[in-house]
């Protein structure tokens, strides 16, 4: 079963997608209408990057009228944010243990 960080890695790999939760953390909410046009993409291919986003939790959509205006959920980024912040740590860990290895391999 996937977890948080294989959904947020797979639906923000696909470089449209990326660029349409871009948009939204830089611009705010927008129209699909609008994404559509900025996207390069057609308006079904807009929707559904959309639709996939919606599902990794990154954005929300409400409705007003016959428009659907969609944001950038930035707080679902969390379990990416806190996976990230603990590879310094790790990669440190893995330094420290070489050195210690090439310092008994001098002796």
């Amino acid at each position: 079963m996937p977890n948080d960080h294989d959904i947020l890695f797979k639906t923000l790999s696909d470089p449209t997608r990326r660029g349409i939760f871009e948009r939204l953390c830089r611009e705010g909410e927008q129209t699909v209408a609008a994404l559509t046009a900025g996207a390069g993409v057609s308006q079904p291919a807009v929707s559904k990057h959309l639709g996939l986003l919606k599902q990794a939790s990154l954005v929300r959509d409400r409705r007003q009228g016959r428009e659907t205006h969609y944001r950038a959920e930035l707080a679902a980024l969390t379990p990416l944010v806190d996976w990230a912040t603990q590879l310094p740590g790790f990669w440190r860990n893995r330094f420290d243990d070489l050195e210690d290895l090439l310092k008994r391999m001098d002796q």
